[in-house]
């Protein structure tokens, strides 16, 4: 499939930014949803179970959840790089287990498995943090021409409001130890900004990515907040803070990952010393 640009033929891959990792990564994804569905069948088995024959297949088929996989995968497979999606997927995947560690064990939200919390879901905060790092891309393209003063002015009035509602939010669960350190943390992000326009843009992507998982996940009684709402305004900017946070650790490692790999290098190369030095060593002792 092809579409032609000003005298030039584009193919499908080249429209979507596909290459050699785009197709490794779903691979991958694709790898991970069956041994997801593989280990915790009986979780598949009962979602299956609630298909009823007597009920038209289009009413009851999960439009929402196949059109947040296709645009995830999509944006999965858009100008994949290995190099710069490993941190990411770490990343994203130790804070989803930091993030869900909070939430289910101070009580916010609960699972309908009621795990504290379910391992089956934490493969899926990698996978949208790759996501949020494409809709960045976009959005960053997209927003060149926005004076950066309209940026500095929104972030504060942004994150200040969202921080000002967390507060709101979290409130019953102030006496936890978990939501002190949540607070320490998102105020601490807030209050140094590295780059105000990077960390507005992941804010708005994420958001943006979050209201739909939300919409999903809490209107299909997978997760619930206690306050019952399908989805809570801050769960939805929530994915947005996280985001930020995760963006930042990753742009640590950036930082971090070139002296690291000297570092590693003269390691490696004094071992292979000593172990030369070694065996000679052992080879004249054994001459002599």
């Amino acid at each position: 499939m092809s579409e032609k640009t000003n005298g030039t033929t584009k193919t499908l891959s080249q429209i979507f930014g596909w290459n050699r990792t785009s197709y490794v990564l779903m691979s991958s994804f694709a790898l991970l949803l069956f041994i997801i569905g593989y280990v915790w069948w009986p979780l598949v088995e009962e979602y299956i179970s609630t298909y009823n024959p007597d009920l038209p297949f289009w009413i009851q088929f999960d439009w929402l959840l196949l059109s947040i996989f296709l645009v995830m995968s999509l944006l999965l497979m858009a100008k994949a790089d290995i190099k710069k999606d490993l941190p990411i997927i770490f990343v994203g995947l130790v804070g989803g287990l930091v993030i869900e560690s909070w939430g289910t064990q101070t009580d916010l939200w609960f699972y309908y498995t009621y795990e504290r919390p379910p391992l089956w879901i934490i493969p899926a905060w990698p996978i949208a943090s790759l996501s949020i790092d494409r809709l960045f891309q976009l959005l960053n393209v997209k927003s060149d021409q926005i004076p950066s003063k309209i940026f500095q002015i929104s972030y504060w009035v942004i994150f200040t409001g969202f921080y000002i509602y967390m507060l709101y939010f979290v409130w019953p669960t102030l006496d936890k130890s978990l939501t002190i350190m949540a607070l320490f943390l998102c105020a601490f992000l807030i209050l140094t900004p590295v780059n105000q326009r990077a960390m507005l843009l992941t804010f708005i992507a994420g958001s943006g990515l979050g209201y739909f998982l939300e919409l999903w996940g809490t209107t299909r009684y997978c997760w619930t907040y206690y306050t019952f709402q399908t989805p809570p305004f801050f769960a939805v900017m929530a994915h947005g803070m996280a985001a930020v946070a995760f963006w930042r650790v990753v742009q640590l490692f950036r930082i971090f990952e070139p002296k690291s790999n000297k570092l590693l290098q003269k390691m490696l190369k004094t071992n292979k010393n000593k172990k030369k030095h070694s065996l000679k060593k052992l080879c004249l002792k054994k001459g002599g």
